[in-house]
């Protein structure tokens, strides 16, 4: 059986957000929500200074990307750590089985 943790992401992307591009690490993870069929991610970039001096606090609107996909996601208030906020709904910009074969092949690995 594979961990729970085989479908988070942590590690290099870039963010897009009022037209300025910034690479930054992030620690993301997300769960499948079975009533509304949405798959719902979310996480936290690491402290990123200017990330920082963009957004002042703010929340906006931003594509991330990682070396696996893509997505539109809402950069959310930094915590007290000064790490922001990330989330989205439905593909993540990571890379999740999609067919039966992933998912055994997932399991095989991990016995």
């Amino acid at each position: 059986m594979y961990d729970d943790h085989d479908l988070d992401y942590s590690g290099e992307g870039t963010l897009v957000c009022r037209g300025t591009e910034i690479h930054v690490e992030a620690k993301i993870k997300g769960y499948f929500q079975p009533l509304n069929g949405l798959y719902t991610w979310y996480g936290r970039i690491q402290k990123n200074d200017e990330l920082d001096e963009l957004l002042e606090g703010a929340r906006a609107i931003a594509v991330f990307t990682t070396p696996e996909g893509r997505a539109e996601c809402v950069v959310g208030d930094p915590d007290f750590w000064g790490r922001y906020r990330i989330s989205g709904k439905s593909t993540p910009p990571y890379h999740l089985p999609t067919t039966l074969e992933e998912v055994e092949d997932m399991a095989e690995h991990h016995k």
